[in-house]
C-alpha cells in the first residue's frame, strides 16, 4: 500500500488554501471601488435679500440630502450669501423651510456654514475650487480633495447667458468656471466632477468646460428661465425652485447604498413640470450615465474600523431616522413619511457581524489595500511555487 508523504500532504493543503484566498483578496479591490468613501460636496447659494429665500432653501435642501446619503460635514463646503433664518422678516426665527407644510426645518442644529454673507464672493469661490488660499484660512474652509475624489458642485442663484450673479454685485463667468476646473484637473484635485446649477439659462455656464472627467446638469437651456415651485403664504415668498424640488423628490426615495443611476436622475426631470428643459453635458465624461450610481457624487460610504467587541444593533442619529419625500398628486407637495425598516436592517447587520467567517473576512479586507494585496499575491504565489518545487525534489 502506498503511503502519503506528510511533507507533500502539508504543502498540498497550504496550496489549496492559497488558491481559496486568491479570489477573495483579488476581488476585494473591485468591491471597494464601488464603495465611495472619498466624496466631497461644494454647495453654493449666491443670492442675497429676502425675496431670494428659495435659493438658500435650495442649498440647505441639497446639504441635508448629501449628509443623509453619507457625506460628512468635514467634506462639505457650504456657502450661504445671506442668512434667511435670522432675517427680521422671517415669521419663523432660526428656521428655514422648503415646503409650505413646515414639517422639516432645514436650518437645524447640525448646519455648519463655512462661508457666510459677504464671504461668499467669486474670489473665495474660485479659491475653494483651486485650493489657492491664504495660509490663515483654516482647514475647515478648504476643499482637501485629491486625484481619487468625486466632487459634487451645486450652485443656485440668479443667472443669465454664461454668467451667475454673486451677491447682486459681481458675476461668475463661464470662462472663470472653466479655468478653475482646468486648474483643479491639472493639480489632481478630482477624479470626477459633477456640476449642477439651478438658475436661468444654466446650460450656458458649461459652454467652455474642456477638462476630462467632468459632467454637468443645468436646470434650463439658453433663452429659458428657471422657475420657483410654490409660494408659502405664511413666509410670503417662494420657498423652493422647481428643478431642485424634483431633484429632492428623486433623492428622498434613496439611501447611501442605492444603485440608482445618473441616467435615472436625468430621466426623472419632466419638462412640463420644470417649465424648462433640463440640460446634461456628458461629452467630457468617460463612463455611460446608465452605469454610474448617483451615490458616486451625492453620497458616500465612510471607512469603518472593525473591532472584536460585539454589539446588538446600529444606532442612528435622530435627524437620519428616515424620511421620504412623496408627492401629493393633487398639490405636488412634499410630505414626510417614516421608514420603519431601519431598526430591522440594523439588527440584520449586527447578526452578520457575529458570524466568525464574515468577521474574519472583513478584517482581512480592511487590512489589505490595493497595493498591499498586489504585493502579497505576487510574492506569495512565487514563494508557494518555490516551496512546492523544493518539497517535490525532497520527496523524490
Amino acid at each position: 500500500m502506498a503511503t502519503r508523504d506528510p511533507v507533500m500532504t502539508h504543502w498540498s493543503r497550504m496550496f489549496l488554501l492559497f488558491l481559496v484566498l486568491v479570489p477573495l483578496t483579488s476581488s476585494s479591490p473591485s468591491s471597494w471601488a464601488t464603495m465611495h468613501n472619498n466624496n466631497w460636496a461644494v454647495l453654493v447659494c449666491t443670492s442675497r435679500f429676502w425675496f431670494n429665500y428659495r435659493h438658500m432653501a435650495n442649498t440647505l435642501s441639497l446639504y441635508r440630502t448629501v449628509k443623509r446619503l453619507g457625506i460628512p460635514d468635514e467634506r462639505i463646503i457650504l456657502m450661504l450669501a445671506d442668512d434667511m433664518a435670522c432675517n427680521a422678516r422671517n415669521n419663523y426665527p432660526a428656521q428655514v423651510f422648503n415646503n409650505e407644510n413646515h414639517q422639516l426645518n432645514l436650518y437645524g442644529d447640525n448646519v455648519e456654514v463655512d462661508y457666510r454673507g459677504y464671504e461668499v464672493t467669486v474670489e473665495n469661490f474660485l479659491r475653494v475650487l483651486t485650493g489657492r488660499h491664504d495660509p490663515a484660512v483654516p482647514r475647515s474652509k478648504r476643499l482637501l480633495s485629491d486625484e481619487g475624489s468625486h466632487i459634487l458642485l451645486y450652485m443656485t442663484g440668479h443667472g443669465g447667458d454664461e454668467f451667475l450673479k454673486f451677491q447682486d454685485s459681481e458675476e461668475l463667468q463661464s470662462h472663470d468656471l472653466a479655468d478653475a476646473v482646468r486648474q483643479m484637473k491639472e493639480k489632481s484635485r478630482f477624479k470626477e466632477l459633477l456640476i449642477m446649477v439651478d438658475t436661468c439659462q444654466a446650460a450656458t455656464l458649461f459652454s467652455q468646460l474642456q477638462s476630462p472627467g467632468v459632467l454637468a446638469i443645468g436646470s434650463s437651456m439658453k433663452g429659458e428661465n428657471s422657475y420657483s415651485h410654490h409660494l408659502d403664504s405664511n413666509i410670503g415668498v417662494s420657498v423652493v425652485d422647481r428643478f431642485t424640488f424634483y431633484t429632492l423628490a428623486f433623492f428622498e426615495k434613496l439611501n447611501m447604498y442605492s444603485n440608482a443611476s445618473l441616467r435615472s436622475l436625468f430621466n426623472s426631470y419632466n419638462p412640463s413640470l420644470l417649465m424648462s428643459t433640463a440640460y446634461y453635458r456628458m461629452d467630457l465624461y468617460q463612463r455611460p450615465s446608465s452605469e454610474v450610481p448617483v451615490t458616486s457624487f451625492f453620497g458616500s460610504v465612510m471607512k469603518t474600523v472593525h473591532t472584536d467587541a460585539a454589539y446588538t444593533g446600529v444606532s442612528m442619529p435622530s435627524e437620519m431616522e428616515g424620511s421620504l419625500f412623496i408627492e401629493d398628486g393633487e398639490h405636488h407637495r412634499i410630505m414626510l413619511e417614516n421608514e420603519p425598516n431601519q431598526e430591522n436592517l440594523g439588527n440584520e447587520e449586527a447578526k452578520e457581524v457575529h458570524c466568525p467567517y464574515h468577521a474574519w473576512l472583513k478584517t482581512l479586507q480592511g487590512r489589505l489595500d490595493d497595493t498591499v494585496a498586489d504585493i502579497l499575491l505576487r510574492y506569495g504565489f512565487g514563494t508557494m511555487i518555490l516551496l512546492l518545487a523544493i518539497s517535490s525534489w525532497l520527496s523524490s
